[in-house]
């Protein structure tokens, strides 16, 4: 068994707000630096993170704008919106009571119930 998790639905637009909400990033940029915070854990499909992106603009979560990639490329670089930040926050928020109980209901035990 590989060492990566599948992502669950709807977790997408979360992963990538947080990612973005680190630094500028353009969309390659956006996939590294998912892996990296999650330690390779999760890895995200070229073919689902474009559409991830537009749907993130034109939500006004993210803006986005040309600039030079590292590799002296022509880039769209994208950035949180105050917007996002809050809807960031607001998911972040809520994942993070869901995790804790399921962990919760993972954790019990027989004599628990």
């Amino acid at each position: 068994m590989s060492g990566q998790a599948q992502l669950l639905p709807g977790t997408l637009d979360l992963l990538v707000l947080k990612a973005v909400s680190l630094g500028p990033l353009h969309g390659y940029g956006v996939l590294l630096r998912i892996g990296q915070i999650s330690k390779q854990a999760l890895l995200v499909d070229q073919g689902a993170l474009y559409p991830a992106l537009f749907r993130l603009v034109r939500q006004g979560l993210l803006t986005a704008s040309w600039g030079t990639s590292e590799n002296n490329r022509r880039a769209k670089f994208y950035e949180l919106t105050a917007t996002g930040r809050k809807r960031l926050r607001a998911e972040s928020e809520g994942w993070n009571r869901l995790a804790a109980a399921i962990a919760s209901a993972l954790a019990a035990k027989s004599e628990k119930i």
